[in-house]
């Protein structure tokens, strides 16, 4: 069985809508569902994942060259405060 859903859209949505419902010769609510279907397959098990997995990537892919900054941190901190300040 479909479903029937009523959206209010903004006059700047509503005019994009129906400038890209001519230009792809769609209808508008054929655009909405593709829309809603894309953004749903978009976000599929986002809320699962876990912040280390955003930015594992990035995780040791930069070097200060300094060995001990984690350890140090707050020292060299201050270092730069005082350099700036």
């Amino acid at each position: 069985m479909q479903s029937q859903l009523t959206v209010r859209l903004s006059d700047d949505l509503d005019e994009g809508l129906s400038a890209l419902s001519k230009k792809l010769r769609l209808k508008r609510s054929d655009i909405v569902r593709m829309a809603i279907k894309r953004f749903l397959e978009e976000f599929e098990g986002k809320e699962e994942e876990k912040p280390y997995e955003k930015v594992k990537n990035l995780i040791g892919s930069i070097s200060s060259g300094i060995s001990d900054l984690g350890e140090s941190h707050r020292k060299y901190l201050l270092k730069q405060f005082k350099r700036h300040g």
